[in-house]
């Protein structure tokens, strides 16, 4: 499998490389717009995929966090298998592998072009994360763990060195198919944290954009992108069946929490909506997801919440969560207890100033401590409120999810799908910053105006 996508890859690449030359025929269009695809040895790509054949040796098979991908998961281009034989946009996907799903949907992309010189943007087609599993599972590799990604950082100083010098990497991005925390410990800090690199902090990459799950509080050198869920419609038809489906169907469950169940050993959010839904059973339901049990079973989740109002996104381990898109794409009205859970994260795909009129936000504090019950606050909404803003979410549907490659162009130029809005907004903030180097203003390169779209 390994092998037949790198070869398919490099006759896309050939392909998109030929497309890109014809710069001068279509500057008009393609103004502003052209990207340059980094050839890297496959060790720092293709190769990497071939962990899935006894997964990495201290991987636990049984636990999907922490377990390198599967060979099943690399079908369909990292989307993974369909649900079932008769499923035509649904996938069991791991969200690990959207970096080789990324490069393969970029090289469907117009204005790819062979010559950097003319590029926009340079894309480098580094499967960071899962280069990254050696030092996240092997406790041996522990101390080692600043050395993620230094390899790439020599081979890119030493291979072609003008196309890195030219904009001092202010005009690269790649794909980090994690939480930018995650890659971000400080490269010299001492000791280790365990499960964590320092890819992000490497000063070789100090001006690159990384699009990951996660931003940090201050993201001026990355952007969030919607964790990617199971969903990947190929074609307007089936986009437009799904959300007719969502629209229509009758939801008789006030409120539903999909994630971990165990218990937190001191107050928090999650505990607090444990004890209540524990309580108020006539309201809310658990789907449980503890030990990666949803991770590739979309059934278990989105059944229940197509039947559910709202859907319930506490923090977990991280801000964010992957139950997020897939209640958008449900149409299960999210209900949010922090602003950093997604208004201050995905401002490319999600608009900071629309939450309001698809989401619902209680403070969490007002529930942990200040005994606010959410099945009485949310059973408050009108009907027709909550109608209204189902609709609104289900308009953003689109927006969050990632369509299979491949897909028809009636559905690509219906509406712009996640990797199309992560993909304007890297070139946006290139050519600010681009613009501010040539016009001597660098403080300008770290402004973040550009992080959010109105839309």
């Amino acid at each position: 499998m390994p092998n037949f996508l790198l070869l398919l890859l490099l006759v896309l690449r050939a392909v998109a490389g030929d497309s890109g030359d014809a710069a001068g025929d279509s500057a008009d269009r393609c103004a502003g717009l052209r990207i340059h695809i980094r050839t890297l040895p496959p060790r720092f790509n293709t190769h990497l995929l071939r962990h899935c054949d006894a997964a990495f040796p201290l991987a636990d098979p049984s636990a999907a966090a922490t377990s390198a991908p599967s060979c099943e998961s690399l079908a369909n281009h990292g989307l993974g298998p369909r649900t079932h034989a008769r499923s035509h946009s649904w996938y069991r996907t791991d969200a690990r592998l959207l970096e080789p799903f990324f490069h393969r949907r970029l090289l469907e992309r117009r204005c790819l072009v062979a010559d950097p010189a003319i590029a926009d943007a340079v894309f480098v087609p580094y499967y960071a994360a899962l280069d990254s599993l050696p030092y996240v599972l092997d406790p041996s590799l522990l101390n080692s763990s600043a050395l993620h990604g230094a390899s790439l950082a020599q081979f890119l100083a030493r291979d072609r060195p003008q196309i890195l010098s030219r904009r001092h990497g202010h005009d690269h991005f790649m794909v980090l198919a994690g939480s930018a925390w995650d890659h971000s410990q400080p490269p010299h800090s001492e000791p280790r944290l365990w499960g964590t690199t320092s890819l992000v902090r490497l000063p070789e990459f100090e001006n690159f954009t990384f699009l990951a799950f996660e931003s940090r509080s201050w993201p001026w050198q990355e952007h969030a992108i919607p964790h990617p869920t199971s969903f990947h419609p190929a074609s307007l038809p089936r986009l437009d069946a799904w959300l007719a489906r969502a629209r229509r169907s009758r939801r008789t469950t006030l409120m539903l929490y999909a994630g971990g169940v165990s218990r937190p050993s001191r107050p928090n959010i999650r505990g607090s909506i444990l004890t209540e839904c524990a309580n108020r059973t006539d309201a809310c339901v658990v789907v449980d997801c503890s030990a990666g049990k949803c991770s590739h079973d979309p059934i278990r989740y989105m059944r229940p919440m197509l039947g559910a109002k709202f859907c319930l996104e506490p923090p977990g381990d991280t801000p964010t969560r992957r139950s997020t898109f897939d209640a958008i794409l449900a149409g299960c009205v999210p209900v949010f207890f922090e602003d950093v859970a997604a208004r201050r994260q995905y401002g490319w795909h999600l608009p900071p100033g629309r939450y309001d009129v698809f989401s619902v936000h209680i403070q969490k504090e007002t529930v942990v401590l200040g005994g606010v019950k959410i099945a009485e606050t949310l059973a408050a909404v009108p009907d027709a409120e909550v109608r209204r803003m189902r609709e609104r979410a289900l308009e953003m549907a689109p927006r969050v999810l990632y369509r299979r490659h491949g897909s028809t162009t009636e559905l690509r130029e219906a509406s712009k799908d996640a990797i199309d809005l992560a993909v304007d907004g890297v070139l946006r903030r290139m050519r600010r910053r681009v613009l501010a180097l040539d016009q001597g203003q660098p403080e300008r390169i770290y402004a973040q105006v550009d992080d959010i779209v109105e839309t």
